[in-house]
């Protein structure tokens, strides 16, 4: 395991070289969940604005 001054995004331990940037498969598997589960959001206009449902 490569240690150097930067440190895991999620966890705060040092970087693996294996798993950069994260420390470990948790903490990469933990940051996928996050995008697959919509847990990160980027500003910005609606892809898709609403649309009013017609009756």
């Amino acid at each position: 395991m490569t240690r150097s001054g930067r440190k895991c995004p999620l966890c705060g331990k040092p970087r693996s070289a294996e798993h950069t940037p994260f420390c470990s498969k948790r903490c990469r598997d933990r940051d996928l969940l996050r995008w697959l589960d919509d847990g990160y959001t980027l500003p910005g206009p609606p892809s898709f604005p609403e649309v009013p449902e017609e009756d």
